[in-house]
């Protein structure tokens, strides 16, 4: 019993880690945690005095379950109905990574935009990405992890990196200006202005809705500052039916909105040379799960 009690606290020291290299490698909760699960049972079920590095092993585990399932996923992705968005996760880093650097590479390898981004990449370009940029992985140890060269996984890497870099935002937003911003968004739409909700969006402007069909939301992607304004007033005028939340969604602040007390969907913006670039708002109500405030969906660290 001895034996198994300090293997489960083994175990539970690495879970923080098992579970962000999950959640970016997938995009969603539930899959993040089914992964971990599964790693654990290979875990309890391994000799572990023939392991000299339990972190390295189980990162390995949790990482080569991650790209079978991403790659099981593909088919279920292509039969999404409308665009689909990750899965949002309340973040609170706290106490457990103090230095602000870490943080901030934290929130940006956890962010909306950079998780769709990573749609795009093959499984293994997607796994090294995560475990070298979110997680600072040595190559050699990514290579034994993917059992690849470590010349290969270079490559990955840099192709990886490249693809990103093209694809993703090319700016910083101070938190406390995104904030601001969201504050006043949500006042905006919340009070009907659209005078003052035009003035907030940037002209090329982009919704995206992920209801996955099974909530109303477009089930394209709306472009343009007249046509996401003019949408975003049209359904302002059930606001009063709802709560709304400030919270940190995704390493950055979004807006909760609840309907007696139940998460009906989360809208995070996009900021860009301080305008709205981009709305997204995830109503798919199996993504909803876990975006409880009070109830963290995920450990500090993810």
């Amino acid at each position: 019993m001895a034996t198994d009690t300090a293997s489960t606290q083994e175990f539970e020291a690495h879970r923080p880690v098992l579970t962000g290299v999950a959640y970016r490698m997938l995009g969603g909760v539930a899959d993040a945690e089914d992964v971990v699960q599964e790693a654990w049972l290979r875990w309890s079920a391994v000799e572990r005095t023939d392991i000299r590095e339990p972190r390295a092993y189980l990162v390995r585990i949790t990482t080569r379950l991650a790209i079978d399932r991403l790659r099981q996923a593909k088919a279920r992705r292509e039969a999404y109905v409308g665009p689909w968005l990750p899965e949002p996760v309340v973040t609170d880093f706290g106490p457990a990574v103090p230095d602000t650097a870490e943080r901030a590479v934290l929130a940006d390898s956890v962010s909306v935009a950079v998780l769709v981004v990573l749609e795009s990449l093959s499984p293994l370009e997607r796994a090294v990405f995560v475990l070298r940029e979110a997680f600072g992985f040595p190559f050699g140890e990514i290579a034994a992890t993917l059992e690849r060269s470590e010349a290969a996984v270079r490559q990955l890497a840099g192709r990886a990196r490249r693809h990103v870099e093209e694809r993703r935002p090319r700016y910083d937003v101070d938190p406390d200006e995104r904030r601001a911003l969201t504050e006043r968004f949500l006042a905006a739409a919340g009070g009907g202005d659209l005078d003052a909700l035009l003035a907030l969006l940037a002209p090329d402007v982009r919704l995206v809705g992920d209801s996955g069909g099974k909530a109303k939301a477009p089930l394209r992607v709306i472009e343009g500052a007249d046509k996401v304004g003019r949408f975003l007033f049209a359904v302002s005028g059930e606001a009063a039916l709802y709560d709304f939340r400030i919270t940190e969604f995704n390493g950055a602040p979004a807006v909760l909105v609840l309907a007696g007390g139940v998460p009906d969907l989360v809208l995070q913006l996009e900021i860009r040379d301080g305008k709205v670039g981009c709305v997204y708002i995830v109503r798919n109500p199996d993504k909803l799960g876990g975006a409880v405030p009070e109830r963290p969906a995920c450990p500090p660290s993810l």
